[in-house]
């Protein structure tokens, strides 16, 4: 590839500015931040005896930016430690650093002249092969630009992030006529596989496409809520997740964004685009910008304020989240709110299930929801061709940039595009005219079908259908099993052929808890394996790995006297990880968002782990009262205890607290990078930034690791430091006890811990064989599973999702 992205200069130190700096550092980038020059004196500078030529306030604007991205959450930063690849400065003392970057990335002020300027000095100083692209949301980018060298000019772009650009998978790419194609391409490769990012080639038109739909359907929402007086409540339950939207649904979403973030955007937007009728009705809804121009000048700025459509309220002791009353412009005492619709709706699993039930509804739910539906439907109808060809870029901006489950055309499709716009234009919402044209040439639906899988868009401008390309980077399960890859299947996992040799175990119970359906379909994973193919793929397609053992079946067991049936199933466990460990072709494990207990354990045994970089793992077994029993115990003496414990002398019990700690204080990394530091994956793991990617590239790395010849590691033994190791982690339990830090209980359950990590009363430290500590691990689990106060956590975790302390 022509260009090659080695460093990068971030210009605006902004919240955006500075969360772009921090996810080019995930992506080990290093990054000069800069930002301007202050003109005056804070009054804790001045008590300093600062002066302004001083370093620490010229680069106090930029200083203070990059830590609140280091102190931001969620965190703008894989770990802290990555923050140390920023390096900041200023527009005046450092501006030469554009001159040796590879891509400059301007964040500033939306100010068209301010831009230009800026502009001006870049193209000044930057390489022949520099890449430059703006941020900006509201300007036309083109306009940017103009006037400018021809280099800059053809390597100039917008590259809009959604915030924050560490979750929102969104990046909008927006070449001018000028962006050379090979500019546009190096973007779009690096922004895929380093920065993880879901690339939409944009047109350069307002707010581009996940804001003129995001903000174009949102302006008539609010409209449409305070016309029919919804509550705040009421409509966060009916715009969630029963309608395929994130938690946020609503009004947790615009306190998210920032009221004064909506404002502005809005208020951009309107004269941009004064052709747009439907828009320029709800845009400038005098009701809407009454309600929104009031909380602005009450600083009522959502999160940023702490205070917006939800405000944090302590009740006895805990915090509550008011909502405001949308009359009243009062906070009141959250209530529940229940529809019989959404009742019906939740349990359909299938997205075009709910929706259905939803938009047949009589009451107050389905009111909104067939409101919101047909009015987002034909909007974005009406958007194409002016913003995009084919439905397909506006569907990947929406579930991209916003979380949806399925875009607005994708979501037609389930609903049958016939009868839905039939129904549309009975409540009032016309499709476009070429949704019609579309219908009467015989094509049905938007998009070609093979399966479930997309193969082709329809493009109204050529009334045809145009081929997608699909990545050869992504492997997609469920396609797979439905080109008849199944090699078997229980009602917990299949196991699938992925081609080249390999095979792949899925989990597939819900949240895919760990049972015996698993662990069987692991274990004939292996068995084929061992005959059939060159190596095993343990990962799937859904939002979590593994949230752990399945619980109720764990406690159900306990309360009935199953012990036998408890032990074999813990011994099933134990053996399963110990035979991946010491199994004679590759085994790699790709886990992803939830990875916890189990499910870490599992991945501690791979032979080699590749992971997507947004994993959340750790040992979280004390919350149920237990340990890791897994063998995960025994692997965090092996992985964190065993290294040092080779030299003459060393001192076991530094390291004897970082893993009791780690696993006494259930902790769980908060990126793929952090669970490398809390030694769940080894240093010759490989992390993968575009979850997309994550199932082809475990295939690449077995067909690696067979290429180089791989073989399993020779057996271990574990370092116990038994009585004098276990009297020292006694010692802090005491304290933690008497500190009040931990429960009476909870001080039981840390014993037992200890007992199994020094291997006991061993009279001196010894190094046992791994099978004594998984031993120890199995009795102490058995033991605490019979404790009431430990079947109680179970149960209140099962019914609550949360931690009892007893």
């Amino acid at each position: 590839m022509k260009y090659q992205i080695h460093k990068a200069v971030v210009i605006g130190a902004g919240t955006m500015g500075a969360a772009i700096a921090a996810h080019l550092a995930n992506a080990g980038l290093p990054v000069t931040l800069l930002d301007i020059v202050p003109r005056q004196l804070l009054p804790e500078e001045e008590k300093k005896g600062l002066k302004l030529q001083d370093r620490a306030v010229r680069n106090r604007i930029v200083q203070e930016g990059l830590d609140r991205a280091i102190k931001s959450r969620p965190a703008s930063f894989f770990a802290s430690e990555v923050a140390k690849l920023v390096k900041i400065g200023n527009l005046e003392d450092d501006f030469d650093a554009v001159a040796g970057a590879d891509w400059v990335i301007e964040v500033i002020v939306e100010n068209l002249k301010i831009k230009r300027q800026l502009m001006e000095r870049i193209d000044a100083v930057r390489l022949s092969n520099t890449i430059v692209s703006t941020n900006t949301s509201g300007i036309p980018v083109a306009s940017i630009s103009e006037g400018l060298s021809e280099s800059f000019s053809k390597h100039f772009l917008g590259t809009h992030f959604f915030n924050p650009p560490r979750y929102l998978k969104l990046l909008e790419v927006i070449p001018t006529q000028d962006t050379l194609t090979e500019v546009v391409d190096s973007i779009h490769h690096f922004a895929e596989y380093r920065l993880g990012k879901g690339v939409v080639i944009a047109k350069d038109t307002p707010n581009f496409i996940g804001n003129r739909l995001g903000f174009g359907g949102g302006a008539f929402a609010l409209d449409y809520i305070l016309k029919n007086s919804y509550s705040v409540e009421e409509v966060d339950a009916i715009t969630g997740p029963a309608i395929g939207r994130p938690k946020t649904a609503t009004f947790r979403l615009i306190d998210l964004v920032g009221i004064d973030v909506w404002q502005h955007v809005g208020n951009n937007l309107a004269p941009a685009i004064p052709h747009d009728e439907q828009a320029q009705r709800y845009l400038n809804s005098e009701r809407v910008n009454s309600l929104i121009g009031t909380m602005v000048d009450r600083n009522w700025l959502g999160n940023k304020t702490n205070q917006g459509f939800y405000k944090p309220v302590k009740q006895d002791g805990k915090k509550e989240f008011w909502p405001l009353n949308l009359g009243s412009l009062e906070y009141e005492k959250p209530t529940k709110v229940r529809f019989e619709s959404i009742g019906k709706a939740k349990d359909k699993e299938n997205l075009g299930d709910r929706l259905k039930i939803l938009l047949d509804a009589d009451d107050r739910a389905g009111q909104l929801v067939r409101a919101l539906t047909y009015q987002g439907l034909a909007y974005a109808s009406e958007c194409i061709p002016e913003i995009a060809d084919t439905p397909l870029p506006i569907d990947n901006a929406m579930r991209w940039g916003f979380g949806h489950a399925a875009g607005p055309f994708e979501t037609w499709d389930m609903l049958g595009v016939a009868e839905t716009a039939k129904r549309m234009e009975a409540e009032g919402f016309l499709a476009a005219d070429w949704v019609e044209s579309m219908l009467k040439a015989g094509c049905s639906t938007f998009y070609q079908y093979d399966g479930d899988r997309k193969v082709a868009a329809y493009n109204p401008v050529k009334a045809t259908y145009e081929l997608i390309q699909r990545s050869d980077a992504v492997i997609v399960l469920k396609e797979e099993k439905d080109a008849g890859k199944v090699i078997s299947k229980n009602p917990g996992a299949t196991l699938v052929d992925l081609g080249d040799d390999v095979a792949c175990v899925e989990f597939h119970t819900k949240m895919n808890s760990l049972d015996e359906d698993i662990f069987n379909m692991i274990e004939e994973g292996l068995n084929r394996t061992e005959k059939e193919f060159a190596g095993l793929v343990i990962g799937n397609d859904a939002d979590n790995f593994s949230a752990g053992a399945n619980l109720f079946m764990v406690v159900m067991g306990a309360q009935s006297g199953m012990w036998d049936q408890l032990d074999s199933a813990i011994r099933k466990m134990q053996n399963i990880n110990m035979r991946m460990r010491y199994f004679p072709r590759p085994v790699v494990v790709a886990p992803m968002g939830l990875s916890l207990g189990g499910g870490a354990e599992i991945t501690t045994y791979a032979s080699r782990v590749v992971a997507a970089a947004e994993l959340y793992t750790g040992f979280v077994e004390i919350g149920a009262g237990v340990i890791p029993a897994g063998g995960g115990t025994k692997e965090m003496l092996r992985r964190l205890l065993n290294p040092p414990m080779q030299t003459q002398n060393a001192d076991a019990l530094p390291f004897l607290q970082r893993i009791f700690e780690q696993i006494g204080l259930a902790k769980v990394s908060t990126s793929a990078v952090e669970a490398r530091g809390l030694g769940i994956l080894g240093p010759c793991d490989r992390i993968v930034m575009n979850r997309d990617h994550l199932l082809a590239e475990a295939k690449k790395e077995v067909l690696h690791m067979v290429s180089i010849g791989y073989h399993p590691p020779l057996p271990e033994k574990i370092y116990a430091a038994g009585r004098d190791g276990l009297a020292a982690l006694r010692v802090g339990i005491y304290m933690m006890r008497e500190g009040q830090y931990i429960t009476e209980y909870e001080a039981q359950i840390a014993a037992k811990l200890a007992y199994v990590m020094t291997g006991g009363e061993l009279s001196q430290p010894t190094w046992v064989d791994e099978q004594y500590i998984l031993d120890l691990e199995r009795e102490a689990f058995l033991s605490l599973c019979g404790e009431e106060k430990t079947q109680q956590r179970m149960w209140n975790l099962l019914q609550t999702g949360k931690v009892l302390r007893n």
